[in-house]
């Protein structure tokens, strides 16, 4: 029970890995407190990982405004009376494309969602997090360190890398009042994301969906890809107090594709 008595804000939380982030906070003992656009997926998460509703609360925010995410850690004190930890699993991930064809205005909008809303939010709980320390933990990405070569994603990768850069600054700043910070990089990750490129691919190139599920394990040291489980797992170790000393980090769940 890595997380008993502690409170876990969860952004993004939508059928992919916010999801399975808000299960296996409550699974580990914790009270997780959701936050995304979506009120439907908000509810349908609550209902299935808690069903009795005591250990959930949620409710809509758009990282973009500041307003929303100070109500997003108000109900966190509301409600369980404080925060422990907050992963940011909510991201703009959708926009493909390198430099040539890119489109700046678009750029700017992926950069305001995943490098400023992940810090707005951080700011956000900064009040209740210092009261006790605690810990950020930032889902960041593989592209950030190493392109694909299947997909091209420039500007989720760059406002990745920027947001692991920025990990580095607020370590040392909040390290102070003993709230770590620590980045978590998947890379292809077995889930809706992966699931649905993998159907469409397979579709496309009229090939069965086995093969092209290979393609994307051969170059893994591991014989198979990570599950949004296991980098759901990795996020709740680094907000527990068993990561006590790990701050300013970056772990890649990736099978051992890339190593560093």
């Amino acid at each position: 029970m890595l997380l008993r008595e502690k409170t876990v804000i969860v952004s993004g939380v939508g059928a992919g890995l916010g999801h399975q982030v808000a299960a296996t906070v409550v699974r580990d003992g914790g009270c997780a407190v959701l936050g995304a656009r979506t009120a439907s997926n908000l509810a349908a998460t609550a209902r299935a990982v808690d069903p009795t509703g005591s250990r959930t609360a949620y409710r809509s925010c758009d990282i973009t405004d500041e307003s929303q995410c100070e109500e997003l850690a108000a109900l966190a004190r509301t409600r369980f009376g404080g925060i422990d930890a907050v992963v940011h699993v909510a991201a703009w991930d959708s926009y493909f494309g390198g430099l040539e064809d890119a489109d700046f205005g678009t750029w700017q909008e992926v950069i305001d969602v995943n490098l400023l809303g992940t810090l707005r939010m951080t700011r956000a709980c900064l009040p209740l997090l210092k009261k006790h320390g605690g810990s950020v933990v930032i889902i960041g990405t593989q592209s950030a360190v190493a392109a694909p070569s299947q997909v091209q994603q420039a500007a989720y990768a760059a406002s990745k890398g920027a947001l692991t850069s920025a990990m580095y600054s607020l370590a040392r700043e909040l390290g102070p009042h003993r709230i770590r910070v620590n980045t978590v990089l998947p890379g292809w990750m077995w889930g809706p994301p992966v699931q649905a490129f993998v159907r469409f691919t397979a579709h496309t190139e009229g090939l069965p969906e086995a093969t092209v599920q290979a393609r994307l394990t051969e170059r893994m040291a591991l014989p198979e890809l990570a599950t949004d489980a296991d980098v759901a797992d990795a996020a709740v170790f680094l907000a527990s107090d068993r990561a006590r000393a790990i701050t300013g980090q970056s772990l890649l769940v990736n099978a051992g594709e890339v190593m560093r």
